[in-house]
C-alpha cells in the first residue's frame, strides 16, 4: 500500500479572527499566497459569499515544468472562524485532505495547515515524494508563509 504522508504548518497572524478567515476561506486569494511559478489560477465562478460544505473550487497549476494541471476540491467541513476541509476530487494527488484550522490567540490568530496526501504509482510515487514532491511542499508553505507576513505583518513578540 501507498503511503500517506502529513505536512503541518503553523503560523501566527497579526489580526482579527473575522479578518484571516475571510481571507482565508475565499479562494480568490490563493493565487496571492502561491509561488508564481506554478500559475495558480481559479477557474471557478468568482467566490461572492461565505465558505460551505459541498463548495467546489477548479484551478489550473502548474507545479512540474510550466506544465499545467486542472485541480478540482470540494469543502468538505466548514465551522465558521475554526476550520475549514479541502479534499481534492480531480488533481494529481490519489488522496489530498487539507485542514486549515484557525484559533484566536493574544495579538491575533493561529492559523494551522494540516495537509494528509498520498501519490498515485506506488513505488514511483514514494520515489518522487523522496526526490522533488516533499521538497516542493515544503517550499510552496514557506513562500505561504512569507507572503502571508507581506500581507498581514509580523507578529508581535509578546
Amino acid at each position: 500500500m501507498a503511503s500517506i504522508y502529513l505536512m503541518q504548518h503553523t503560523q501566527v497572524i497579526p489580526a482579527r479572527p473575522e479578518e484571516v478567515w475571510n481571507y482565508f476561506s475565499n479562494p480568490n486569494n490563493l493565487a496571492h499566497i502561491t509561488p508564481p511559478y506554478m500559475r495558480f489560477i481559479v477557474t471557478s465562478p468568482p467566490y461572492t459569499g461565505q465558505v460551505y460544505p459541498g463548495q467546489i473550487i477548479t484551478y489550473f497549476v502548474s507545479p512540474v515544468a510550466g506544465i499545467p494541471l486542472e485541480w478540482m476540491t470540494e469543502i468538505t467541513h466548514v465551522a465558521y472562524l475554526e476550520y475549514f476541509v479541502d479534499e481534492q476530487r480531480v488533481g494529481p494527488y490519489s488522496i489530498w485532505h487539507h485542514e486549515h484550522h484557525f484559533e484566536a490567540v493574544p495579538g491575533g490568530v493561529k492559523m494551522t495547515d494540516l495537509v494528509h496526501y498520498r501519490l498515485p504509482f506506488g513505488w514511483l510515487g514514494k520515489l518522487a515524494h523522496r526526490l522533488f514532491v516533499k521538497k516542493q511542499l515544503e517550499a510552496l508553505f514557506r513562500y505561504r508563509f512569507q507572503a502571508v507576513e507581506k500581507i498581514f505583518g509580523r507578529p508581535t513578540a509578546g
